[in-house]
């Protein structure tokens, strides 16, 4: 299935979000919670799953669906779909201070793989499933994860950036005077441990 072509627009600094122009007929796929606001003509759809396998059987929407729920995510998911004559807005927000980052993907080859809780919003026709983490130790003790949301297909996806509070967890971590270790595994902040050690 291909994913609908959509417009968007981000606005805001620390507390962002991001406006989606809807032409008739096209709709987006958003978390539960993240809706914000929308124009008269857009019609909210609860859908098994992530909508994008619609024609899969009852089968292969209990897979995703409990893919789905091994991340963290809801079994359902909320479509957006203008019904109305001409163009249609609708925003979603992230619920908490960072930045919301759009995804073409296919610029990353039809595939990102992000945390579970990173996924804001999706063109219809993006598949959202899970991606193992293959090295055991880093996703139980590392603070990883076992799972990993991952995001197929050609269309635009929306996630947010990693809130302060879990920023602050991870600098914490890997800072020596807190017993943490100045060498991370994969982790951005693995060389910020000798800067931040001591005050």
């Amino acid at each position: 299935m291909n994913a609908h072509e959509i417009d968007y627009e981000i606005f805001g600094e620390e507390m962002q979000f991001v406006e989606i122009e809807l032409d008739p007929q096209e709709t987006v796929v958003a978390e539960a919670g993240s809706f914000m606001m929308m124009e008269d003509g857009i019609k909210m759809e609860t859908i098994f799953g992530d909508g994008s396998r619609q024609t899969s059987g009852i089968f292969g929407k209990l897979m995703n669906a409990g893919k789905r729920m091994l991340t963290g995510e809801g079994l359902f998911m909320t479509t957006y779909t203008n019904y109305g004559q001409g163009k249609k807005k609708v925003s979603f927000a992230s619920p908490y201070p960072g930045k919301i980052i759009p995804i073409d993907l296919s610029a990353v080859n039809g595939k990102f793989i992000c945390q579970k809780d990173a996924f804001l919003a999706a063109a219809k026709g993006v598949s959202v499933g899970i991606e193992f983490n293959r090295k055991l130790g880093t996703g139980l003790f590392g603070g990883e994860g076992v799972f990993f949301a991952t995001l197929r297909g050609p269309g635009t996806v929306y996630v947010q950036s990693l809130p302060f509070s879990r920023l602050a967890d991870r600098i914490i971590a890997h800072a020596p005077s807190a017993g943490g270790s100045s060498q991370g595994e994969g982790s951005i902040l693995g060389g910020l441990g000798r800067l931040i050690d001591g005050d």
